[in-house]
């Protein structure tokens, strides 16, 4: 799944979508201003700016990321609703959302840029049964040719796992990861979500094949 650079100086915003964005499987790099935005956004597929920011405001930002990496789709994002700043905003930018914005319509255009600039065209991850289309946030099983449809926990902890491909994580990692917030010990949690998730991906849930314990530490796919 590609990797976002996000720059929002309001946690309160930032903090729902970074949380939407990662549970439809993107990876979100935040930035609360835009002074390293141009180093930060090295191996990212896309940057959604806010226009508002403290120092360089989102405009300057989004023409130094233009400036040097031509190929990356900016998407800018402003309560400012006048004609002349969405104009300036799409004199470099490929697209310009108004807040306040649904998280489904964000997604959308960062999927619509993503797909005009040639994003999402990496080849599928074939794990044993399963064939993962990760551009496509889609699960099929091989056998059947049927999609597998998740929740958005079961997804992101899906995709975390998988853009740790081989990697044993501990259950602190992956809730951290996901929730967004402190893991507590003894929280059963995080492995309720695991079982679910087995049943829905492993052919016998009993005996995974895909989603492996590691018994006092926590969990990890098998490439």
């Amino acid at each position: 799944m590609a990797i976002l650079l996000y720059v929002e100086d309001d946690w309160q915003i930032a903090g729902p979508v970074c949380r939407d964005l990662e549970e439809r499987g993107y990876t979100v790099r935040w930035l609360r201003s835009g002074e390293n935005a141009a180093s930060e956004a090295e191996g990212c597929q896309l940057a959604v700016l806010d226009v508002m920011l403290p120092g360089l405001d989102g405009f300057t930002v989004g023409q130094r990321l233009k400036k040097a990496y031509p190929g990356m789709p900016v998407l800018m994002l402003s309560a400012r609703t006048s004609i002349d700043d969405k104009l300036q905003g799409l004199e470099f930018a490929d697209d310009y959302l108004t807040k306040p914005f649904h998280p489904d319509e964000l997604a959308a255009r960062i999927g619509v840029l993503l797909r005009r600039s040639g994003q999402t065209a990496s080849a599928p991850l074939v794990l044993k049964h399963l064939t993962v289309y990760e551009d496509e946030n889609r699960v099929v099983h091989t056998d059947s040719g049927e999609e597998i449809p998740l929740t958005g926990k079961q997804f992101h902890i899906f995709f975390y796992l998988l853009r740790h491909l081989g990697q044993i994580l501990t259950k602190e990692q992956i809730y951290e990861a996901v929730w967004n917030e402190p893991y507590l010990e003894g929280d059963k949690t995080l492995m309720v979500h695991i079982r679910y998730l087995r049943e829905k991906l492993e052919r016998d849930p009993a005996a995974p094949e895909i989603i492996e314990t590691i018994r006092g530490i926590g969990y990890r796919i098998k490439p």
